[in-house]
């Protein structure tokens, strides 16, 4: 009888200790999960408002970068669609961001682009439509530092053409991603249905929010 009330007494001991091992454990898994990737190169621009934002704007804070232009016929308002449900999500946090820089300065002037904010929704104080570079500069920081394609295009609609993809940036300035079925990091979130592929834009939340959490 003793010898069977103690294998009871270290069952209760091991589920005690799952029960509070197991969610720490789950939970590290959840944050190791998220490769962390190159470091965000410096940027300076200007917002719809018309304020000096850099990079260190957004230190300590877990933001979203694209690339758009407020001219854009085809795929950015599918992508500002989908940005303002991130906006709304985590609307009010003071530690998250979004940073929507412009691949046409010389069209996107701070006022066109508050009328643009004003027109799509764009709410939050921390959501940030960044123009007033030469689109040299605009261009090699998406291509050579984000790593995400813009250019001239003078068959696409508008007269430009850039990357669908979203970069996830965490409260230290690194790009971060989950990892595919394979083990490979993404890099990046799909804004939009490509090849069969539907939108990343639910994994992008919950990515967020254990960035958010860290």
């Amino acid at each position: 009888m003793k010898k069977k009330y103690s294998y009871i007494g270290i069952a209760f001991v091991i589920l005690l200790f799952g029960i509070y091992t197991v969610p720490k454990v789950v939970d590290r898994f959840k944050k190791s999960d998220l490769v962390k990737l190159d470091k965000v190169p410096d940027f300076e621009f200007i917002n719809q408002n018309g304020k000096k934002i850099t990079n260190k704007t957004y230190d300590g804070k877990v933001y979203v970068v694209e690339f758009f232009f407020s001219t854009c016929p085809t795929i950015c308002p599918i992508m500002n669609r989908k940005m303002v449900t991130i906006q709304d999500k985590f609307f009010g946090n003071p530690n998250f961001g979004i940073a929507s820089i412009s691949i046409t300065p010389e069209i996107d002037t701070p006022e066109t682009l508050k009328v643009y904010a004003k027109n799509n929704g764009i709410t939050s104080k921390n959501w940030h439509l960044l123009t007033g570079k030469k689109d040299d500069v605009v261009y090699a920081l998406s291509n050579k530092g984000f790593k995400l394609y813009a250019g001239k295009g003078e068959e696409e609609h508008g007269g430009f053409e850039h990357s669908g993809l979203f970069a996830l940036v965490d409260k230290e300035g690194y790009i971060r991603s989950r990892k595919d079925e394979f083990g490979n990091p993404i890099i990046y979130y799909r804004a939009l249905e490509e090849k069969g592929f539907p939108d990343q834009i639910k994994e992008l939340k919950e990515d967020i929010k254990i960035l958010l959490d860290e």
